[in-house]
């Protein structure tokens, strides 16, 4: 037990005066698993995990069910695994400024992809913006399997008068697949662009995201 003490300390010492540029894959699984199970000896269990889930982002990114079939990890461990890339997306979302407009593309693009980070279904949000183009707020449209277009349209108009916006950017994810436009998204896009014209209210862009990309329709020329 003092052994295993006297590693912990040594390897918590090394992060906080240098941070992570040191350590390997291994060695950070081993300091989060740390936090999780405070007794044991956690390195076998560290060298374990990639070789299970294929990588540290494999670990990361992991569903919580699959973790725990994993011998050794625990529903603390499991769960704490997973608040890693839960946290890092918070994180990035609230550097995000929420007061700057939205008038570009690239600035569509900057806003929605932490939104994304680590999805591994399907979502659709809607960022509402008023007259000077400045975020009113940013909400969930549907998610996983997705809802009939005519529902998702339906609640897009509800939440477009309630916030009293002038203007949309929808943004969706293709966690699997590309960040390109199917037939699917062209004709839903162009659904839910007329619905809004009609309450006065303005599709700006659809941005379709996928990993760490972006394509803007509206700068492909599918929204004019």
């Amino acid at each position: 037990m003092q052994v295993h003490k006297g590693h912990r300390q040594r390897m918590k010492r090394r992060f906080l005066e240098h941070g992570l540029d040191n350590f390997d894959d291994v060695n950070v699984l081993e300091l989060l698993l740390f936090y999780a199970d405070p007794r044991r000896d956690t390195t076998p269990l560290a060298r374990a995990l990639p070789d299970q889930s294929g990588s540290l982002a494999g670990v990361l990114e992991a569903a919580p069910g699959d973790l725990e079939k994993i011998p050794g990890i625990g529903e603390n461990a499991a769960t704490l695994l997973r608040l890693i890339p839960e946290v890092s997306r918070r994180y990035m979302v609230t550097k995000t400024p929420e007061t700057e407009p939205v008038e570009t593309a690239a600035q569509a693009g900057r806003y929605f992809l932490p939104r994304f980070m680590y999805q591994r279904e399907e979502m659709i949000q809607a960022l509402y913006l008023d007259a000077r183009r400045r975020p009113i707020c940013c909400r969930e449209l549907s998610r996983g399997v997705v809802n009939a277009v005519e529902i998702r349209t339906r609640r897009l108009v509800e939440q477009a008068l309630e916030t009293r916006c002038s203007a949309v950017i929808l943004a969706h994810n293709h966690p699997s697949g590309l960040a390109l436009p199917s037939l699917e998204d062209e004709s839903a896009t162009r659904l839910m662009k007329d619905a809004l014209q009609l309450v006065g209210v303005e599709l700006w862009d659809h941005v379709i995201v996928a990993g760490c990309e972006y394509v803007s329709m509206r700068e492909s020329g599918l929204i004019r």
